[in-house]
């Protein structure tokens, strides 16, 4: 797995400052970090078919190609191939015809936050906790200039690399890295951080990784699990919150509002709250385990398993 396409594209544009550190931390992550499938993944890709796709959809969705592009025999090819990669969590990906159809309808969030944002269009965007990447297909679809996701879970990555194999664009890009592996970049024009915020032990110190990342003036767009409640309320759940054990922070809408002015952002407003759906999160053929409506209790889905409230989520965006 070589990086040396992503480093000749930043030499050459604004972020080339991170070659001061970006080349060893990934050096060292191939020697001493790799998931012990990861081999098996590599070989899994180099698999996959090489196709002409007809077209390349990433405005409306992520579709690349048609079924009549490639044979029956390519097709079933793909679909073992891809199905390899399970769990699919965050989609849907249309691939020749080959509908990925994720756990999460990702393009559902897509779709309430876009008319809220500034334009992407040439624009730098950075995507933390991207997961495949999905995002970051539908941000280069708004016309981003480039655009890098960041994931530390190397399935996502193998998922990432699964579809830029057909996509084909040098302008998007996922490193598997985490958000305390970033140096103060301070070079994007906005900044994704959705579904992030919960999973993080010091939601103060995220936040200010976060404003590190921006230009001065630039847009944060931080979508996170919330309860009801003034700017002093924050659930800090037990040991697990819809099954999930790496929850530590659910806050009030107030709260976080309050969170990003202590951290130094301005014009913060929340553009969104939505209840999870039984039809955005759900149990697939692609994913082979549990979901959303296992995760809430089955008397009362307005609670979870464990009698917390229901996943609720809200969008904020702010400026640094």
């Amino acid at each position: 797995m070589s990086f040396n396409k992503f480093y000749q594209e930043i030499a050459q544009n604004r972020l080339n400052h991170w070659l001061n550190t970006l080349p060893a931390q990934l050096t060292q992550w191939k020697k001493e970090h790799l998931h012990g499938e990861f081999a098996q993944w590599q070989k899994t890709l180099a698999a996959l078919p090489k196709t002409t796709p007809s077209v390349i959809n990433i405005s409306d969705g992520v579709s690349v190609g048609k079924k009549e592009d490639i044979s029956e025999g390519e097709y079933k090819r793909l679909e073992n191939l891809l199905k390899k990669f399970k769990p699919w969590r965050k989609g849907p990906y249309h691939i020749h015809g080959l509908h990925i159809d994720t756990e999460w309808r990702s393009d559902f969030k897509w779709d309430r936050l876009k008319e809220h944002i500034s334009p992407l269009k040439n624009k730098y965007v950075l995507d933390i906790g991207c997961g495949s990447g999905y995002h970051l297909w539908r941000m280069r679809g708004e016309g981003a200039k480039f655009v890098v996701g960041i994931d530390p879970t190397q399935l996502f990555f193998t998922q990432f690399n699964a579809i830029q194999h057909f996509v084909n664009d040098s302008k998007v890009n996922l490193l598997p890295l985490g958000v305390e592996q970033l140096p103060e970049l301070h070079a994007f024009d906005t900044v994704f951080a959705m579904g992030v915020l919960y999973h993080r032990r010091s939601p103060i110190d995220f936040i200010y990784q976060l404003k590190a990342q921006l230009v001065k003036g630039g847009e944060l767009v931080l979508e996170t699990l919330v309860v009801d409640g003034d700017e002093n309320t924050v659930l800090v759940p037990g040991e697990r919150y819809a099954k999930m054990r790496n929850v530590w922070f659910l806050p009030s809408c107030d709260a976080m509002c309050a969170w990003l002015s202590r951290c130094g952002f301005k014009n913060i407003r929340v553009v969104n709250t939505d209840i999870t759906a039984l039809d955005e999160q759900r149990k697939t053929d692609w994913i082979d385990t549990e979901s959303l409506a296992d995760f809430l209790d089955p008397n009362d889905s307005s609670k979870t398993i464990e009698g917390y409230p229901a996943p609720k989520r809200a969008i904020f965006i702010a400026n640094s």
